[in-house]
């Protein structure tokens, strides 16, 4: 037996001799092997023959994930109430009262709902702003800018912002804001810082707004040249249509 490139010839043991189709050196045709790789759930052969040397381990990445099947679901599971767990209801108190419509007993304790059967809760007027009281608040810097095709970060053109003196907050434009009653805004850089924060707004007119502050506020104008109010998209909480209110800490 003697070599002829990395094949061997042997007079009493004839064997054929084949390229690698990698590296395109000669080897004895038995010493070739296919090449294999992933391809989804399964090996796919290459239908490339080639040697030990050239040969790739399949590339995992390549291949599909199989998702196991679901676990067996326990007997008598106990599953998290996230509506009563995340919602500050409000409740009857006093003593036991009849409902007049039905005749039933109101126990106290009770849930109270709205005419739209939501849980009532405690006023939602807004969060503070962050740094304030000791609040972790909301940063105006933060807001997100464009969710499908709707800009928030937009400025309302503040003309004046007065406090009424009993938690209410009154919002005039140079121009239209075009928001709805729900509607959020930010406002920052007002006199008090108070009534700095995210917040709902009620509209009154096309240029005019309200909103609700936690603490009390003096009454009067709160409008500075470092004001900034612009619009705003805060997440809420499970079962809320508002930002929920805040106040201080202590």
């Amino acid at each position: 037996m003697r070599p002829h490139g990395r094949a061997r010839v042997s007079s009493r043991n004839p064997r054929a001799f084949g390229i690698c189709d990698r590296c395109g050196f000669l080897y004895n045709h038995i010493n070739l092997q296919w090449q294999y790789d992933w391809a989804g759930a399964s090996l796919i052969n290459k239908r490339i023959l080639v040697c030990d040397t050239c040969n790739d381990v399949p590339q995992s990445q390549l291949r599909a994930i199989v998702v196991p099947a679901d676990p067996t679901p326990i007997l008598n599971a106990r599953v998290q109430d996230f509506k009563t767990s995340e919602t500050n209801t409000r409740a009857t108190s006093g003593q036991n009262t009849i409902d007049p419509e039905t005749g039933i007993p109101i126990i106290n304790g009770d849930t109270r709902i709205t005419q739209n059967n939501l849980d009532r809760v405690t006023q939602q007027t807004g969060e503070a702003p962050r740094g304030i009281n000791r609040q972790p608040g909301l940063d105006q810097n933060s807001i997100m800018p464009l969710e499908g095709t709707t800009h928030y970060n937009v400025s309302v053109s503040p003309l004046s912002v007065i406090s009424s003196g009993a938690g209410l907050i009154t919002v005039t434009c140079s121009s239209a804001h075009g928001l709805a009653t729900g509607d959020q805004i930010s406002a920052a850089g007002l006199s008090d810082n108070t009534a700095n924060g995210f917040y709902a707004v009620t509209v009154t007119s096309a240029t005019a707004f309200t909103y609700l502050v936690n603490p009390i506020v003096a009454a009067g104008a709160l409008l500075t040249s470092a004001t900034k109010m612009v619009t705003a998209n805060a997440g809420l909480p499970y079962n809320s249509v508002q930002v929920p209110q805040t106040g201080p800490l202590g």
